[in-house]
């Protein structure tokens, strides 16, 4: 099970994660409780393993500003979301950067189509509410063999059997593991990974 812990904001939030086992961080570079400037980002990235993806997350800024963004902070990868279109994936590709694109369930079927990015993210019909939905639902959306990451109101307590119900390649956390909004809780990211890390581990 991949494991993205998103929004991290101090050196510790950082190191937990990374020592806890997750397979990539991320840091929030658009308006949020959880922003951080793309010099921040840069000094976070020194306390990231080398070869553990840290990812610049954008939500409303074009492409080619969100690509310029994350190139400044020294990231290799972009998490888009909001409405795009796959000229937003060829943007993100020709600055030489991996893309992570988010929907939501309300999106459109079209937008579930593989539009070449290298992993898809799958989001509540409400993003940003912190609250569990019908996780199961995803399966109708028909994504195979695709890698894709679930997200949305997942915490320690949920996460394995969500992602069980969902059928995810992966899961993707940030208010879940926080004491109070934009402030991660360092034991919860650890019972986090370790819960989602042990869904693979079952027969």
């Amino acid at each position: 099970m991949f494991v993205k812990v998103c929004g991290l904001s101090t050196p510790e939030s950082v190191r937990t994660a990374a020592e806890a086992g997750a397979d990539a961080v991320g840091f929030v570079l658009t308006r949020s409780p959880r922003e951080v400037t793309p010099a921040q980002a840069r000094e976070l990235l020194t306390h990231v393993p080398a070869g553990l993806p840290a990812v610049g997350v954008f939500r409303h800024e074009l492409a080619a500003d969100a690509a310029a963004r994350a190139r400044e902070a020294g990231l290799d990868w972009v998490q888009l979301h909001g409405d795009r279109t796959p000229a937003d994936v060829r943007t993100v590709h020709d600055a030489g950067l991996k893309l992570i694109r988010a929907v939501t369930m309300a999106a459109a079927p079209e937008a579930f189509a593989d539009w070449g990015e290298e992993l898809l993210l799958i989001d509540a019909a409400v993003p940003g509410s912190g609250e569990a939905w019908d996780y199961a639902s995803v399966r109708a959306r028909g994504l195979g063999g695709r890698s894709w990451l679930l997200a949305g109101g997942l915490d320690p307590a949920n996460v394995a059997g969500a992602a069980a119900q969902a059928g995810a390649w992966g899961v993707d956390v940030s208010s879940g593991v926080e004491s109070s909004r934009g402030v991660k809780d360092l034991a919860k990211i650890r019972d986090f990974v370790a819960a989602a890390k042990s869904l693979a581990a079952k027969p």
